[in-house]
C-alpha cells in the first residue's frame, strides 16, 4: 500500500486524515492530502525471528507495513523475505541500536520508505554480560542501560514530532521479568530494564492527553515457539490488542508469581532459573 505516496515529503504529514475502517474504530490507514488511503506504518527496533517476527507477522496481517531495525543486514533481509511470502509489506534498515546517531538515520530511513511511523515498537535482545547483584560493575550496568534504555529515549525522541503533529501514535517498549521482578542474578540488566518500564508509564502518563499512547510490555514467559502464550505468533497477538487498547500502560505475558518463586528458591539453594531477562 506505501507506493501509493512513497514519495510524499515531510511537509504532507500535517495534512492527513486518519481513516478508520475497524470495528474497534482504531485508525487501521491515513488519507494523504492528495486523497489516497496509506497503510500504516510499523517499525521494530531489534527485530529477530522470534518475538520480532511474531509482531511483524501479527501488525502486517492486519495491513501494516513493517520496517526491519536490527544489526545484521543479511538476517534482517531473511525476515524480510519470510514477511514477504505472507503478502507484508516490509524492509530492512541495518543499525547497531547501541550507536544512537545510526538508530535514528535508520529511523529516517524507514520513515522516508514508508511515511510518518505509527507504531514504534522497542525489544532489543540483552547481549554483554549478565551480572549477579554484588558483582555488577559500571560497564556491566553501562552496557545494558546504552541498549535499553538509551536507545529506547533516542528513538522515541525521534519518533514523537511526527505523532505529536498528527495528534496519533503508538509506542510499545518491551522489558523482561526482572523490570518488575527483583532477581539478583539479572542485576545489570535488571537496572535497565526497570528504568525502561518506569519511564514507559510516565510516558503514557504525560502523552496520553495528546492522543499518543505509551506501554509497557513485560514478558514473563519467554519467547518459545510452540510454548503457548509464549509462542511468538501468540505475544505478537498481544502487542496488537494493547496497541489497540489505548488507555492501557502495561501487558504483562507470563507468570510473575512464578518467577517470584524462582527467585526465592534461588536464595535458598543458589541454583540459577532458566528464564527471561
Amino acid at each position: 500500500m506505501c507506493l501509493l505516496d512513497r514519495h510524499r515529503s515531510n511537509k504532507s504529514c500535517c495534512c492527513e486524515q486518519r481513516v478508520s475502517t475497524g470495528g474497534s474504530g482504531h485508525p487501521l490507514g491515513r488519507r494523504s492530502r492528495r486523497g489516497l488511503i496509506v497503510s500504516k506504518t510499523l517499525v521494530i527496533v531489534g527485530a529477530g525471528p522470534g518475538l520480532g517476527m511474531g509482531v511483524a507477522r501479527a501488525f502486517g496481517r492486519e495491513g501494516f507495513q513493517v520496517g526491519l531495525i536490527a544489526r545484521t543486514k543479511e538476517k534482517l533481509d531473511t525476515l524480510v523475505g519470510e514477511l514477504a511470502e505472507l503478502d507484508i509489506n516490509a524492509a530492512a534498515f541495518p543499525a547497531d541500536i547501541r550507536d544512537r546517531d545510526a538508530l535514528v538515520a535508520a529511523l529516517a530511513a524507514a520513515r522516508d520508505t514508508f511515511g510518518p511511523i505509527d507504531v514504534l515498537e522497542y525489544s532489543p535482545s540483552p547481549t554483554g554480560p549478565i551480572t549477579h547483584a554484588a558483582d555488577t560493575t559500571v560497564e556491566a550496568v553501562t552496557a545494558q542501560l546504552e541498549l535499553h534504555v538509551l536507545g529506547a529515549v533516542a528513538a522515541v525522541r525521534h519518533v514523537l514530532p511526527d505523532m505529536r503533529m498528527r495528534g496519533d501514535g503508538t509506542v510499545l517498549l518491551t522489558t523482561g521479568v526482572s523490570s518488575t521482578v527483583p532477581a539478583p542474578f539479572l542485576a545489570n540488566v535488571g537496572l535497565a530494564m526497570a528504568a525502561l518500564r518506569n519511564w514507559a508509564h510516565t510516558l503514557h502518563t504525560e502523552l496520553r492527553p495528546h492522543g499518543i499512547h505509551v506501554g509497557a510490555v513485560t514478558i514473563a514467559s519467554g519467547v518459545v515457539p510452540g510454548g503457548g502464550e509464549a509462542d511468538p505468533d501468540a505475544i505478537g497477538a498481544r502487542y496488537h490488542h494493547m496497541y489497540q487498547q489505548r488507555d492501557q500502560a502495561e501487558e504483562v505475558i507470563g507468570d510473575l508469581e512464578a518467577f517470584r518463586t524462582l527467585v526465592a528458591q534461588y536464595s535458598v539453594d543458589g541454583a540459577l532459573p532458566s528464564l527471561n531477562a
